[in-house]
């Protein structure tokens, strides 16, 4: 769609992904003319790249279930998560309460627009089953909020590039794009729903070392756009240096797998649910590891049983059990390989080894990756024979092995029973980054002096604003959830939301204790 060289509306979105889409919706039905602008070809950001997972407490699932939960004990869940990193004194308390007490009304939000999900599953330490997994995949979400936010009437642009905001005095009034000079005005705001910067060395470095600034992100589009803006208006970035990675993660499959293909219609994920709730899992286990054994991360445990690191030379580069995820991007094609023996092989076939963990079935072993991810599963009865299959010196190769099961370190096995197997490449990533503007309880960007920027709103994780989202499911559903929040903000210029109910849960709720 073209844009014209001058115009004006309420509220522009930046960012067409969940947050984004959140956002439109929610300014769309209090009566703005909204425009969204997305600078790649189609809708979806990281949110369509995601496992689909959202975490929220007194849903309709639980209680299906008998499962009794509060906002409030989802609230002192995820400072579990928190203290696993050692983290939790960097966490936004206000911002965390906010997530947990919309997060029922959010899922149910979505249902309303014809998103199905699986039932609650459960997510050690949070105390009861949270989870809720998107049927049949992400792309569910962005099917029924850009449908939704057409029905309302928003102006989707695909391929526009927000080069700059507009300001008058220190307001933030639109946007200026970066192709022909366009420029839209915006009379009740501007929300950032640009993503992360986990794909930008420049934004990276400001907060960690070079080495690490240099990790690719695994999603190529997420440069940092709604941050750099932000900066660029006077706010700051909270919690730059937390990200997901560097970590080694298996290559996505060359031309995705069949379950990504099938369409999120309701219907079809309405019968997916059915089949899930009802078929044995040893008839379903192989068509949910297609979809799930996608960019899972390896196990450590891999390198502990003796498993090694070898690159396209063949050689191995590295003690596999010290930072290997560091080495990787150093090597040709900033890949590797996972070598094991048939003894290794053996140990990840049934619990408590596994390949990797994968959400909503739990783990995959190595029998999902040979039945389901041929294109990085690789086998043969000799090294050499191995060596071939992945496309490199044979020779280098078995004086790799050869040297390696003669100088074993302390705790390290050889490498000597055939058949000899290899999972790859994996490639060493950045996978989201956590870093956001600072922002209000509305998801106004503050400034230094922690007072609002007029007219200017980020949310996801351009507005993650310092709180902690660790564990699957929270970064999607502060997505929606401060998305919701900004659009009715932008609209209303007060109070965003009638939170009586939310108030009254609050002053009911009993004090609860992790456990």
């Amino acid at each position: 769609m073209t844009t014209p060289a001058h115009e004006t509306v309420d509220v522009v979105v930046v960012g067409g992904g969940g947050a984004g889409l959140a956002a439109a919706i929610e300014a769309a039905r209090f009566g703005c003319d909204v425009v969204l602008l997305e600078k790649n070809p189609t809708l979806g950001g990281t949110t369509i790249r995601s496992v689909g997972s959202i975490t929220a407490s007194c849903t309709p699932q639980q209680r299906a279930l008998g499962i009794k939960d509060d906002p409030q004990a989802h609230f002192e869940d995820m400072a579990l998560f928190a203290d696993n990193r050692g983290l939790a004194d960097q966490d936004n308390l206000e911002l965390r309460r906010l997530l947990a007490e919309h997060s029922p009304d959010m899922v149910e939000w979505l249902m309303q627009m014809g998103v199905v999900f699986l039932d609650a599953m459960p997510e050690p330490p949070h105390r009861v089953p949270r989870m809720h997994n998107v049927l049949p995949h992400a792309r569910s979400y962005i099917q029924h909020l850009s449908r939704r936010a057409r029905q309302l009437g928003v102006q989707i642009r695909c391929g526009a590039q927000v080069e700059s905001l507009l300001r008058e005095n220190a307001r933030v009034v639109g946007v200026a794009l970066s192709a022909g000079g366009a420029r839209i005005t915006a009379r009740r705001g501007v929300i950032l729903a640009t993503g992360d910067y986990s794909a930008s060395a420049e934004i990276k470095s400001l907060f960690v070392p070079a080495e690490i600034a240099a990790v690719e992100g695994i999603n190529p589009t997420s440069t940092g756009d709604g941050q750099a803006l932000v900066r660029e208006a006077g706010g700051v970035i909270v919690n730059g240096a937390v990200m997901s990675g560097p970590e080694l993660r298996f290559v996505a499959p060359p031309a995705g797998n069949l379950f990504e293909r099938i369409p999120p219609a309701r219907p079809i994920a309405l019968a997916i649910r059915w089949c899930m709730r009802h078929l044995p899992g040893w008839m379903l286990r192989p068509v949910l590891m297609n979809f799930v054994t996608t960019n899972l991360a390896p196990s450590p445990a891999l390198f502990k049983h003796g498993a090694i690191l070898v690159n396209q030379e063949g050689q191995r580069f590295v003690d596999e059990r010290d930072a290997p995820e560091r080495a990787v991007p150093r090597q040709t094609g900033r890949n590797a390989f996972i070598l094991m023996d048939q003894q290794i092989a053996e140990t990840f076939s049934a619990w408590p080894n596994f390949i990797s963990t994968a959400p909503g079935v739990a783990y995959a072993y190595l029998a999902d990756y040979r039945r389901n991810r041929r294109d990085i599963y690789h086998e043969a009865p000799t090294i050499a024979g191995l060596a071939a299959k992945l496309g490199v010196p044979a020779d280098a190769l078995e004086r790799t092995v050869a040297e390696y099961n003669a100088q074993l370190a302390d705790g390290m096995k050889p490498l000597r029973s055939a058949p000899f197997c290899a999972l790859g490449p994996v490639r060493s990533w950045v996978v989201f980054t956590d870093g956001g503007a600072r922002i209000s309880t509305r998801c106004e960007v503050l400034d230094a002096a922690g007072a609002p920027i007029g007219g200017l709103y980020a949310v996801g994780s351009a507005g993650q604003g310092g709180v902690l989202l660790e564990g699957h499911g929270h970064h999607l559903g502060w997505a929606f959830v401060s998305g919701r929040i900004a659009g009715r903000a932008a609209a209303l210029g007060a109070d965003p939301w009638p939170d009586a109910a939310l108030a009254a849960r609050r002053a009911t709720a009993p004090p609860i204790s992790p456990g």
